[in-house]
């Protein structure tokens, strides 16, 4: 696609409503996506039953919201 075919695309979809534009990012976005990976939703599952497991045995090492935002503040170099 031209450069000038990409600004007149650009111009006409700037004319649809908020949500026939948010509906067609979505679908944009989503084309975007690659498939998702076999097994994934299993490899979660097993990661949070570990997880819930060291909780449930105390093992696990809870932090507070603000304590969190802190350590990723300190991680990241902001304020």
């Amino acid at each position: 696609m031209t450069s000038e075919a990409l600004e007149k695309l650009k111009s006409q979809v700037l004319t649809l409503s908020e949500s026939e534009r948010a509906e067609l990012a979505h679908e944009l976005i989503q084309s975007l996506d690659a498939p998702p990976d076999e097994g994934v939703d299993k490899a979660w599952d097993v990661e949070i039953r570990r997880r819930l497991s060291h909780i449930d045995a105390g093992t696990a090492k809870l932090v507070t919201r603000d304590e969190f935002r802190k350590q990723m503040r300190d991680k990241i170099g902001s304020d």
